[in-house]
């Protein structure tokens, strides 16, 4: 077999109206946050973040998750082919399997959200190592995030809050954040000229931010990766587009006939690349070394699935890898922690929450 690539489709120009672009950088990720000045009133802090996610949902939804409520549990293993161990000494690089428990998402704080409310799907993993460690990611299907630092996203997020009158963000608002922060052009330029992929399982998966990687020789290097699938690559129909739950049963489907997969591709740094900005995108010639296969083959409901209580918090690493320079990961981590908690707090306060609601993604 080939050894895949991290996909390079030609790029197809479409319509995109700016608040529908303002909507999904809005969304992203699982809601950053800054975690400087916790104790400080008036700076920036996970509270007040998971709070303005909240009001962008429009509505409370207890017991979900405050972004990417939407999704599904699924599980598999990783087949590691031990290349991945000539730039990190972790163990799941080392030749062998690993069981993993993941979760599909689109971004939203809504769990009855439709499938096409975004272009942009999520794949969060949890890698159970053999010596009792964890190596936890949260991947976008974009190769690069909207902003660069954790105020520009909070400052995006009370640009896309709802209007009162129409129930949609302001053009006028986003217009002037995109306007006083050109950061945000190579993110909407790759959505405009990428259409959102037909099925969960054609779609790659980009870690967004940089890791350092360090080998047995206590060598580091920056590396970021995505999940590239075997899966073929086909843009959304018009059918699918007017159905409001189509990728699960696509997924489900899919699956009938057979395991999918995905092979985890690295993307080492060269010098002078950028590891703390998630808005520019390596070059496509730089060493890519093919580390493994990740095997997907069953799915379970949000309410009874192992991802269920699970908080995919990217800084959960092996020794081997460690968080960059990069200012959205120590933010994702306490956003997540919080949301975390208080999805948690909600279950075990109302327990009959999911047994009412089981249109949508749990957790």
């Amino acid at each position: 077999m080939t050894k895949p690539s991290v996909p390079n489709t030609k790029p197809i120009c479409v319509p995109c109206r700016l608040a529908a672009i303002g909507a999904v950088v809005a969304v992203l990720a699982g809601g950053f946050a800054y975690t400087a000045g916790w104790l400080t009133p008036g700076r920036l802090s996970a509270p007040r973040f998971i709070n303005t996610f909240e009001a962008v949902a429009g509505q409370p939804h207890p017991g979900y998750r405050r972004n990417h409520a939407k999704g599904l549990c699924v599980a598999g293993y990783f087949d590691s082919n031990g290349d991945g161990g000539v730039l990190s000494r972790a163990a799941v690089f080392v030749a062998g399997r690993t069981p993993v428990t993941g979760r599909f998402a689109v971004p939203g704080g809504n769990p009855s959200a439709r499938d096409t409310s975004s272009p942009v799907r999520s794949m969060a993993l949890l890698f159970q190592l053999q010596n009792g460690e964890q190596w936890r990611t949260g991947m976008n299907s974009t190769p690069v995030f909207a902003v660069h630092t954790p105020e520009q996203f909070y400052q995006q997020l009370l640009a896309s809050k709802p209007d009162a009158a129409t129930g949609k963000p302001d053009p006028a608002k986003l217009k002037a954040f995109y306007a006083a922060n050109p950061e945000t052009k190579p993110f909407q330029a790759w959505v405009k000229a990428h259409p959102p992929s037909s099925s969960l399982a054609n779609a790659a998966y980009y870690s967004i931010n940089a890791f350092r990687f360090t080998d047995y020789a206590g060598n580091s290097r920056a590396v970021r990766w995505a999940m590239v699938p075997e899966t073929p690559y086909a843009p959304i129909t018009d059918a699918q587009k007017a159905e409001k739950n189509f990728l699960e049963t696509d997924l489900d489907q899919r699956l009938q006939s057979g395991p999918l997969r995905w092979h985890l591709i690295l993307t080492v740094a060269r010098p002078g690349d950028p590891t703390d900005d998630a808005t520019m995108q390596w070059a496509d010639d730089h060493q890519q070394i093919d580390a493994g296969t990740l095997v997907i083959d069953h799915t379970t409901s949000q309410e009874n699935g192992a991802c269920r209580d699970v908080n995919f918090d990217p800084t959960i690493l092996p020794a081997g890898i460690k968080p960059s320079d990069d200012p959205l990961l120590a933010a994702r981590s306490a956003a997540y922690a919080l949301s975390y908690k208080r999805r948690t707090r909600e279950e075990t306060l109302h327990p009959e929450i999911h047994q009412t609601q089981t249109n949508g993604g749990r957790s």
